[in-house]
């Protein structure tokens, strides 16, 4: 049975090593993954903040850092700069193949190998097929997997989530030799211009970390609106300090007849 927004029960973490500020703890808030969430109840949660992981839908919820920020473009006033521009050119020799599944090895060792390539100081090395499998996984019926050939040979694939007013991008991972065809950028703009095909109007890209050089990168696609005081605003996104998004904990705060979830 489907939960109604109001209905929806989530839970918080125990405090845990964060893992993109140093020195920094995190919690994290989940929707207890026992409910049922349709498209609709995914798309109001986005519009709250939440991202999904697997079979998880959360948010950060921590008690001394509000540095993670939701960020979406709006694609219709999406306008690429001549460095996007040049990315796309580059890659335009790309095959587009879009599946209801990365089960197999060919996706699976190419995620491998991007791991180990690109981040073995990070929480997903070493690589695992159990690991990969729950978290790419199609947890709520709604993801869409696009693949990127060079000829024969996969070099990319995108996971994304279509919502009712957007595609949310879940993750992207490519062949790590090829630095010259900037695929995670062109990975970006694929979904942009899915969203765009689709006549939806934005591209949830999850969170705009102040301080974190790996996720300064979203600042690239403007404009990114980001989730502060309880609304979407468009930002300026310079890496200082970010606003704060103690509005965001109240709309979360148990009895709040605005947002209709109950925290365990």
């Amino acid at each position: 049975m489907t939960a109604s927004l109001r209905e929806i029960k989530v839970y918080t973490t125990f405090p845990h090593r964060c893992s993109y500020l140093d020195n920094e703890e995190a919690t994290t808030l989940f929707v207890d993954p026992r409910q049922t969430l349709s498209t609709e109840l995914y798309t109001q949660l986005s519009l709250l903040g939440f991202r999904r992981s697997g079979d998880h839908v959360y948010r950060p919820h921590c008690a001394n850092c509000n540095a993670c920020i939701a960020s979406r473009v709006r694609v219709d006033q999406f306008v690429p700069s001549r460095t996007q521009r040049r990315i796309s050119r580059r890659n335009s020799d790309l095959r587009l193949e879009i599946t209801e599944s990365i089960a197999d090895d060919e996706a699976y060792d190419l995620y491998r190998y991007y791991i180990e390539a690109r981040h073995a100081d990070g929480d997903m090395y070493p690589p695992a097929r159990d690991q990969y499998d729950s978290f790419l996984n199609d947890g709520l019926g709604c993801a869409t997997y696009y693949r990127l050939y060079e000829g024969s040979r996969l070099v990319a694939v995108t996971v994304a989530d279509r919502m009712l007013d957007g595609l949310a991008a879940i993750y992207t991972f490519f062949d790590p030799d090829q630095p010259k065809r900037s695929l995670g950028t062109e990975a970006i703009l694929l979904q942009i211009r899915e969203a765009q095909a689709m006549g939806l109007p934005f591209v949830y890209l999850g969170y705009w970390i102040d301080g974190c050089r790996k996720m300064s990168y979203k600042a690239n696609y403007a404009p990114l609106e980001l989730f502060v005081d309880g609304q979407w605003q468009q930002q300026k996104t310079e890496q200082q300090s970010g606003p704060s998004t103690d509005a965001i904990i109240d709309l979360l705060a148990p009895g709040n007849r605005h947002h209709g979830l109950d925290e365990g």
